[in-house]
């Protein structure tokens, strides 16, 4: 399996998920913002946390402007599969690949700890090494994270068994304790926790390894 990760100005966990995908036994290639293209081959897209552009405007707004993204657009649109975390979940509803917007934290604080989530559905490529209704442990770090989005908007996440994930002790307001969402065909996920974080017992936990050895085996039999 190819993964492609994404770097813009700004990004700071985009090692860390090229790591976490090369210890799943993924062959990573990595992607600088102004390329016009993705790799030949690529399976899936990992766009990385961070601070894309420093934040400015909106969190992913401008990130979402991209060349590159352009490219993961059409990516997507093809049935590609793409992860994005934290900013990189920002910049997925910035683009209109995931619905929804990341707002300011509910306490108006960065917030920067391990959390609880609940795995809501194991119908994807993403989440299948779990079953709905498991608890993992897993780091979070954002300022953004408040997940927001309209009734209509959300009644159709909840139909479609789109939510990936929710928060037990919700740590920044999100709508319906929302920590990740599906796109519609299920192939693009975006989360603001960090399971590239947890994927060695010195990180505190292995939760997060689960994400990624599930996604290569999909694309093994894909």
């Amino acid at each position: 399996m190819k993964a492609a990760v994404i770097t813009f100005p700004g990004s700071n966990c985009d090692r860390d998920l090229a790591v976490a995908f090369e210890r799943a036994g993924a062959r990573v290639v990595r992607v600088w913002h102004k390329d016009q293209a993705l790799p030949q081959g690529t399976d899936i897209v990992g766009i990385p946390g961070g601070f894309s552009y420093g934040d400015y405007l909106r969190c992913g707004a401008i990130a979402a402007q991209s060349p590159v993204m352009r490219a993961v657009a059409a990516f997507a649109g093809q049935g590609g599969h793409v992860l994005g975390i934290c900013n990189g979940f920002q910049i997925l509803t910035e683009t209109g690949l995931l619905p929804g917007a990341l707002m300011r934290n509910a306490g108006l604080k960065f917030v920067c700890r391990q959390v609880t989530l609940r795995v809501a559905t194991a119908q994807s490529a993403f989440t299948a090494g779990w079953a709905a209704g498991d608890r993992i442990g897993v780091p979070i770090a954002h300022h953004d994270g408040n997940y927001t989005i309209d009734a209509d908007g959300l009644a159709r996440l909840r139909a479609d068994d789109r939510i990936a994930f929710t928060y037990d002790d919700n740590p920044n307001g999100a709508m319906a304790d929302i920590a990740g969402v599906l796109s519609e065909n299920r192939r693009v996920l975006g989360m603001m926790p960090h399971p590239e974080r947890a994927i060695e017992a010195v990180q505190g936990g292995t939760d997060g390894s689960v994400l990624f050895r599930s996604l290569v085996a999909a694309m093994a039999v894909a």
